[in-house]
């Protein structure tokens, strides 16, 4: 059972996480506006299921690596933070992100979505960076509380980026040309979560 309040400091952090653009929102907002909606949600139930599977390897390997040197969770946190602070540096450096991908059929879209998020490794070292700062080993499980917490990132990316791609001549749009402004606000959000897996006991 995860605790309340860490689930009220967990749910905004990762929703705003969700709306910052990437390759996923752009594969998203690309099908949408080539293929229409049911491809662009085809796209971000590939993307989300990609999403957990990161999850679930990061959490294996963090559970068993915690369970046999307790002390490695400690150095996890501090390659985390490092990374938090190196996307936060990409995040304040990028001013547009590109919408590419021609029309596919929600197969393809899915496929796509899947390989696309799969195949970027970076992924795992954000899950490693970000989920850690919730998990509480002596609560339960790691492994248990990582795909609770992996879970949730992956809904709330499926609803974000199924959204953005079926409004992509609106919502998709705005949020293309406000991606320099998204990224000041995504670079001060990797920040302030860096700062606080630092300081955190």
């Amino acid at each position: 059972m995860i605790d309340p309040v860490v689930l009220l400091a967990f749910v905004p952090a990762a929703l705003a996480l969700n709306f910052t653009p990437g390759p996923d929102m752009m594969l998203c907002l690309a099908q949408g506006m080539h293929a229409g909606r049911q491809a662009a949600w085809a796209a971000s139930a590939g993307v989300s299921a990609g999403a957990f599977v990161h999850v679930t390897i990061a959490g294996l390997g963090l559970g068993a690596v915690v369970g046999a040197f307790p002390w490695a969770f400690e150095m996890i946190r501090w390659v985390g933070v490092a990374y938090l602070l190196y996307l936060a540096v990409q995040a304040f450096r990028s001013s547009t992100v590109k919408a590419r991908g021609a029309g596919m059929s929600p197969l393809r879209a899915f496929r796509a979505g899947f390989f696309t998020n799969l195949s970027n490794f970076k992924v795992i070292w954000f899950v490693l960076a970000f989920i850690p700062q919730f998990v509480v080993p002596e609560a339960g499980p790691v492994f248990a509380q990582f795909l609770a917490f992996g879970a949730m990132i992956a809904l709330g990316g499926f609803v974000v980026n199924g959204m953005v791609g079926a409004y992509a001549g609106t919502l998709g749009a705005k949020l293309v040309k406000s991606s320099k402004i998204l990224g000041y606000v995504t670079g001060s959000i990797y920040a302030a979560l860096a700062a606080r897996l630092a300081v955190m006991e």
